[in-house]
């Protein structure tokens, strides 16, 4: 189980985040919580071998492919934010061993305790378990962003954070 402290700190830290199984579909859980990340600032890498593009992104078929050209940038993938079925998520912790990234995150209703076990091992953070958007709201006050509990009804969204 992750404290906020630790929540807090890998949120904090993994500013480039792999979403694995990042849908084009704007009603899709895992577009959501990749564009209100992208709009709080993070950088968003889609993995999808399905799609050219996503939340106007370059859509990678793997995670390594991913790093190859963020690596070209120089930049690297922080966290691999898994939108995958609990069985798929075992090679998903070796490529994001191999890649260099430093969290993997399991997101609600996936838990596979044996990647996340090879994942610390390794040395990276693993959260499970939870929605990385939830966490952020939670933890760093965007759950008005959405229009949740503020107690203002409006259609429009302000353009400059308030934190």
């Amino acid at each position: 189980m992750n404290s906020i402290s630790e929540l807090r700190r890998i949120l904090s830290t993994c500013k480039t985040i792999a979403v694995v199984g990042l849908s084009p579909q704007w009603h899709r859980p895992s577009f959501f919580a990749a564009k209100y990340m992208q709009g709080h600032g993070y950088r968003i890498v889609p993995i999808n071998p399905g799609a050219t593009e996503i939340l106007g992104q370059p859509s990678y078929a793997s995670l390594t492919a991913a790093a190859q050209a963020l690596e070209a940038e120089g930049l690297r993938i922080d966290m691999v934010d898994c939108f995958r079925k609990t069985d798929d998520i075992p090679p998903l912790a070796d490529e994001a061993i191999a890649i260099g990234a430093r969290c993997l995150w399991q997101q609600i209703g996936v838990v596979n305790e044996t990647a996340a076990k090879t994942a610390r091992d390794a040395g990276l953070d693993t959260v499970l378990d939870r929605c990385v958007k939830i966490e952020h709201a939670r933890l760093f006050g965007g759950l008005g962003w959405a229009g949740v509990n503020t107690q203002v009804i409006s259609s429009h969204r302000p353009r400059q954070l308030p934190y």
